[in-house]
């Protein structure tokens, strides 16, 4: 345990906000009106856990604030985020661990109208051919972790991000076969005190 937050602590203390160049804000600026085009995704991922084990499945999001990863079978996961509460659920298990969501790097993409100012710090931007890397925090949590997001960049589109998280994990999510702009049942991204989920279909 005491590892564990004396990494967190060196991490955090490492987060440093980079200074901006004209490049760079005119860049966030394509991305941030990028992301505010679109309520709504459904996207198949592939998912890489810290560990190196991979998962498929199925996501939904919907801003602001509520998100729905289903997993393949044979993976027994289910992760559930909306009205401000993360769910994280082993259908196997019957186990439920849930966080707030303003304690995941996850909630800058979440946000109503998605702005990398402000209550956000961008640590980087990278850039390699075909494609830019932005990597924030919540600002004042830098102990939460952080987000890399991925675009490639003709056309612009959201193609993967990666997320640590306050104990260093990094868990990673490509997207693919996105769909944008569907109509989604709220009961998705509820998870009821019996146990119970909403079906996504």
């Amino acid at each position: 345990m005491i590892r564990i937050v004396l990494a967190v602590l060196l991490w955090a203390s490492a987060v440093q906000a980079a200074p901006l160049t004209a490049t760079d804000a005119a860049d966030i600026a394509r991305i941030e009106a990028y992301l505010n085009g679109f309520r709504t995704m459904k996207s198949r991922f592939l998912q890489i856990a810290s560990n190196g084990s991979t998962t498929e499945g199925t996501a939904w999001i919907s801003r602001p604030g509520k998100l729905r990863f289903e997993y393949d079978p044979p993976s027994p996961l289910l992760l559930i985020v909306g009205y401000g509460v993360g769910f994280f659920i082993d259908t196997k298990l019957g186990q439920t661990n849930n966080f707030p969501v303003l304690s995941s790097p996850l909630s800058i993409l979440l946000a109503d109208r998605v702005q990398f100012s402000g209550n956000v710090e961008v640590d980087s931007i990278n850039r390699l051919p075909g494609q830019i890397q932005i990597t924030m925090h919540r600002a004042k949590a830098a102990e939460d972790g952080s987000i890399t997001l991925v675009f490639a960049t003709a056309p612009l589109a959201l193609r993967s991000w990666a997320v640590i998280d306050g104990q260093g994990q990094e868990t990673r999510v490509s997207l693919f076969k996105t769909e944008f702009g569907g109509v989604f049942d709220n009961k998705m991204f509820t998870h009821t005190e019996q146990g119970g989920t909403a079906p996504s279909r």
